[in-house]
């Protein structure tokens, strides 16, 4: 049976995978559902008119206009179900209890691990931290994970323990993590019942017929420029690859954005075989991925997914990823690609020169099985299913 459904999102300053993410997930669900949108700006708070500094704090505890906002939405649209994705800072937790207060269900989707962490990716001072998993911010704060700033961290902090202390999060009757590992770490942290998270990777609007496989011997990253991404491990395992191979040493294009690009600008002076292309999109980035050997994706965080596996094997590519998040469920050792001890360049260089030996027939045979995980796994019809599924206990 079709239900309303309110998607709910606060846009980021800088758009990413996520938006994307939430546009998709829009468009596959309206296929079935009554769909309508309650989208913030964070850019909202540094326009012209924006609150000050310290309205900013208040609201980012409880936004009155947010909230406001949210209620006039639901009102419109009758919705019977509200899908919350990110909602900080404008949205912030009064959406949470003017949920709970109408006794309209939410739906939490979990592309990050907020509002577990602060900044969302369990990751601190150029590694994993767990801590905020289990209650304890400390570290988070001190490494001024939000915005750059100890200050901004911990009130975010304090708010998130605030808003779990209210009792306001009982609104949520499932939360969607994108990968079993993601789902599992959650759990690991106690926050929930376990028949309330449930695991949904995204799905994926294959090409209908994938261009002819080529490859021009280039290696290939695609991503923001963050430290999580793992760009120092990437760069020094081509060092080591100048190093093993001196010419023959296959080339490296980096496509993205970030405040890493002066380290990766720098390291394509020093370093012939790496390529800096910036920020691509469209058909450059097609023609890329349509003509590497293969991506590379050295995360070095707990990647909830990892959409770019995905956008590689729509062009029939292996993936040479990190042994990190969800990672570990999308790529398969010695049939679609090859993972990677997290942080080591050494065993990323192994990867690739392992790659280096196969001939283009078996480097091909490892691309179409990703092409077909891909069909397999990601089929939009399947993800809808299972999506009705989850709707069900929830209404």
């Amino acid at each position: 049976m079709s239900a309303g459904i309110l998607q709910v999102f606060n846009r980021y300053l800088f758009p990413g995978g996520e938006e994307k993410s939430v546009d998709r997930i829009f468009n596959h669900l309206s296929e079935r559902h009554e769909m309508s949108r309650c989208f913030f700006e964070s850019a909202e708070w540094k326009a012209p008119g924006a609150p000050g500094p310290l309205g900013q704090v208040r609201r980012l505890f409880s936004n009155p206009e947010g909230r406001a906002r949210f209620e006039k939405a639901l009102e419109e649209s009758h919705a019977d179900v509200a899908m919350f994705h990110n909602i900080y800072p404008v949205g912030s937790p009064a959406l949470y209890h003017a949920s709970r207060d109408r006794r309209v269900p939410v739906i939490q989707y979990l592309h990050n691990f907020r509002p577990f962490s602060v900044g969302g990716a369990l990751f601190v001072n150029g590694q994993v931290n767990k801590d905020s998993l289990h209650g304890s911010f400390t570290a988070e704060i001190l490494a001024g994970v939000w915005q750059g700033s100890v200050l901004k961290t911990a009130l975010f902090a304090l708010m998130l323990k605030l808003l779990h202390r209210s009792g306001a999060l009982s609104s949520v009757k499932a939360w969607i993590a994108i990968s079993e590992f993601m789902r599992q770490r959650i759990l690991e942290g106690g926050w929930m019942p376990p028949e309330r998270i449930h695991t949904l990777r995204h799905s994926w609007d294959a090409m209908r017929t994938p261009p002819p496989v080529e490859d021009a011997g280039f290696y290939l990253f695609l991503g923001r420029l963050v430290p999580e991404k793992g760009l120092k491990t990437l760069l020094e395992a081509w060092d080591r690859l100048r190093a093993v191979l001196g010419p023959k040493t296959p080339p490296l294009h980096i496509a993205g954005e970030g405040p890493e690009e002066a380290l990766v600008r720098e390291k394509a002076r020093q370093n012939p075989y790496i390529v800096f292309l910036g920020q691509i999109g469209g058909s450059v980035k097609n023609d890329e991925l349509r003509q590497c050997r293969a991506l590379v994706a050295p995360s070095v965080w707990w990647e909830p997914l990892g959409l770019v596996t995905y956008e590689a094997y729509d062009f029939s590519k292996p993936v040479l990823a990190a042994s990190s998040g969800g990672f570990t469920e999308t790529v398969l050792p010695g049939q679609t690609g090859l993972l990677h001890t997290p942080g080591d360049p050494e065993s990323l260089m192994q990867d690739v020169l392992t790659l280096e030996k196969l001939n283009p027939a078996e480097r091909a045979v490892w691309g179409l099985n990703g092409r077909r995980w891909l069909l397999q796994n990601a089929s939009v019809e399947a993800w809808k299913d299972r999506f009705e599924g989850i709707l069900e206990n929830v209404r």
